[in-house]
């Protein structure tokens, strides 16, 4: 990859940097990771997508370097930002607490446990993907989330390289169990879920 890829805590990062990673057009300029964090009642059609960015930038605290919490992390190659995955406590996310139904079917879960984190996506660059760099934040996000006290970490990765573009952001199979979760339910035909618990390592 000629410079050296190095993944950081997203309040290091600039507003800009998060600018930068998920561009001027299609599903990440749109989405700013916030699918799984609309509150009950509220949908893309309601909240613009400046307000989506700037939930963003709240969240991860970004420019903020001292910020006790942040809501992703942030690669970079070089200096250049390339990436960005979102980990944080499962019980953060309203919208994958409230309804959405891959985390749960056919599991016995508390939905308010904290100590749980979940990796609910990834998105690389226009131009830096097909590099290994989603790998890298895969295996860096079950690292921070163990730094910072989680008990166990998930993901919910598409089952299949027939993916339409709004599925892609969850990761695959392959890209979590290189970063050490292993399968614990498949819910539906085209996801499964994927969990490392972090306290036996």
């Amino acid at each position: 990859m000629g410079d050296e890829l190095r993944v950081v805590p997203a309040n290091c990062a600039t507003p800009a940097d998060l600018d930068a990673i998920f561009g001027t057009r299609g599903n990440g300029q749109r989405c700013r990771c916030q699918r799984y964090r609309l509150a009950r009642g509220e949908t893309f059609a309601d909240v613009p997508v400046e307000e989506r960015a700037r939930r963003l930038l709240e969240q991860t605290s970004a420019g903020d370097i001292d910020a006790s919490t942040t809501s992703g992390l942030v690669a970079y190659l070089g200096e250049r930002p390339v990436g960005w995955v979102a980990v944080a406590p499962r019980s953060d996310h309203q919208g994958l607490v409230r309804e959405y139904a891959v985390p749960w079917r056919g599991r016995d879960e508390d939905r308010a446990d904290a100590s749980v984190w979940a990796i609910s996506c990834l998105f690389v660059r226009a131009g830096h993907r097909k590099q290994g760099i989603s790998r890298e934040l895969a295996a860096a996000a079950v690292a921070f989330a163990q730094e910072r006290g989680a008990r166990a970490v998930e993901a919910y990765p598409i089952t299949t390289t027939a993916a339409i573009d709004e599925e892609r952001h969850v990761g695959t199979v392959p890209i979590f169990e290189a970063a050490g979760l292993c399968e614990v339910a498949h819910p539906t035909k085209r996801r499964k879920v994927l969990r490392a618990e972090l306290t036996d390592r």
